[in-house]
């Protein structure tokens, strides 16, 4: 793997049950740079608020997406890499991201609303209730052209997901489906 490659930063984004963390865990373990959950850098009113079955605004999500911008950013001016998980719903969230690195990837957890559903309903312990589901789906911007990253079927093991991720950092930074 070359020095690009593991210093690379990454966005792992999707609706909420997708699969964010893990694949994101397991491209940073596979990359050997560090793992960033953007779940937990929420204030504590943004997870009260979606716990009680309230979506966020674009307003609840500014100074959140702004730290994560600033983290972005850092690893950027270190020139380290980064695998961060975001749902990034919207162009204008991942316009923002990328402010702090505009060499950032994209890799897009994507599937059916009812494989997305069972698996939320499954989760144990996450604040996020299933009933959010179809507001993250509404707001939902896939990757468009001019953005690097790649779109990925969220049904693929998570073996064969990092695998598609790296094998997607090989190639020229835009857009891709695998």
């Amino acid at each position: 793997m070359s020095t690009t490659t593991r210093q690379a930063r990454w966005v792992v984004m999707g609706v909420s049950g997708c699969g964010k963390s893990a694949i994101g865990q397991g491209l940073a373990t596979a990359l050997g740079v560090d793992f960033l959950e953007g779940d937990s850098l929420h204030s504590a009113a943004n997870v009260a608020k979606m716990a009680a079955g309230t979506p966020l605004t674009d307003s609840d999500r500014a100074d959140w997406l702004l730290t994560l911008q600033q983290r972005i950013a850092q690893a950027a001016q270190q020139q380290r890499g980064l695998v961060l998980s975001c749902s990034a719903l919207k162009r204008r969230y991942r316009d923002l991201l990328r402010a702090g690195d505009p060499g950032l990837r994209f890799a897009h957890l994507s599937g059916a609303r009812a494989v997305i559903a069972e698996r939320m309903q499954a989760r144990v312990g996450h604040y996020m209730p299933p009933s959010l589901l179809d507001s993250q789906l509404r707001d939902l911007e896939p990757l468009q052209a001019d953005e690097a990253g790649v779109l990925l079927d969220l049904t693929r093991t998570p073996r064969q997901l990092v695998a598609d991720i790296l094998h997607s950092a090989a190639q020229p930074a835009r857009s891709a489906i695998l």
